[in-house]
């Protein structure tokens, strides 16, 4: 219980960069997403990799703080400077401790903190600490939504008082979340290309896409996402091509004209008539209510033809 509480308090007393808009909250946001992967079960020894879904991951949970915070701030810092606060050691690319920035590539977590990251009593206990020590109102109603928890009652006081702020922060952290949700489910690979590309600069060409357009449903529920590049999501909001409920892929041909000057580039009626790549996680596929409203409201081709 001991361990618990040390590592609580070292929490709670995290060293942060003064800036012009206050105290850089990066900190905070690289442990709650430490917190996500050991819920996951996504943290299976003590080395943390710098890796691009990592990167994004925390690239998510710094876009709730960014109106207070515009500059922008990789994961490197962060990533860096927890070991002053005595959670890990940073190691270069041959696993060598460094003092450089820009050369961390691996975190060696402490031995003690790893094993009390294994508690799921720590895990709930620690995320409350770091919501509720480090951000305003609005942030914490986003990033309970992001974690998927419920507001403690402390702040469902303040979300009664303060409703609309709080219910368009809440919105955010739960379009947040989906991002996250669809795209770890789909590997970062585009559904129809299956092609991937990150960088730990907290960039991706892949998208989290709405199937039943968001404006029209709300609806953040993963499995009516996608994980589509950048093209392959244009394409697809305009109805250029749909699923069957056998998630195959149908194209409006008669209504597109497409031509490719290298022979070996696949174009998009290249794609009709093959099942897309979809998550090994058979519960995060796309939902067929979602995939019939995209082909009923969206698609330009022949609907009758899609079986």
């Amino acid at each position: 219980m001991d361990r618990k509480v040390d590592w609580l308090k070292k929490m709670h007393r995290l060293k942060r960069y003064q800036g012009e808009h206050g105290k850089a909250p990066h900190k905070p946001l690289l442990l709650l997403v430490l917190l996500d992967l050991a819920e996951a079960g996504e943290l299976n020894d003590q080395e943390l990799e710098l890796t691009p879904q990592l990167a994004y991951r925390f690239s998510v949970y710094a876009s709730i703080i960014v109106h207070r915070w515009p500059q922008p701030v990789t994961i490197r810092y962060p990533f860096f400077h927890l070991h002053s606060d005595g959670f890990w050691t940073p190691l270069d690319n041959l696993k060598n401790q460094t003092g450089d920035r820009e050369r961390a590539r691996f975190a060696l977590i402490q031995s003690g903190f790893y094993e009390t990251l294994r508690d799921q009593e720590f895990r709930m206990r620690a995320r409350h600490l770091l919501i509720s020590t480090y951000f305003n109102a609005d942030e914490r109603a986003a990033l309970y939504a992001l974690a998927n928890m419920e507001v403690p009652d402390e702040d469902q006081i303040g979300k009664e008082i303060d409703l609309p702020a709080i219910l368009d922060a809440e919105k955010k952290g739960r379009e947040a979340r989906f991002r996250v949700c669809v795209l770890y489910a789909y590997g970062f690979m585009c559904s129809l290309t299956r092609y991937r590309l990150s960088t730990v600069d907290n960039e991706s060409i892949v998208d989290a896409a709405h199937i039943h357009q968001f404006s029209d449903s709300g609806n953040n529920d993963p499995r009516n996402g996608l994980a589509l590049c950048k093209n392959a999501h244009w394409l697809f909001d305009r109805g250029l091509w749909t699923l069957n409920d056998d998630y195959k892929v149908f194209v409006a041909r008669s209504y597109i004209d497409e031509e490719s000057l290298d022979p070996g580039t696949k174009k998009l009626a290249d794609y009709h008539g093959q099942r897309i790549h979809l998550p090994k996680n058979e519960s995060a596929w796309p939902d067929p209510q979602y995939i019939k409203w995209h082909r009923d409201n969206r698609f330009k081709g022949d609907k009758d033809a899609v079986a």
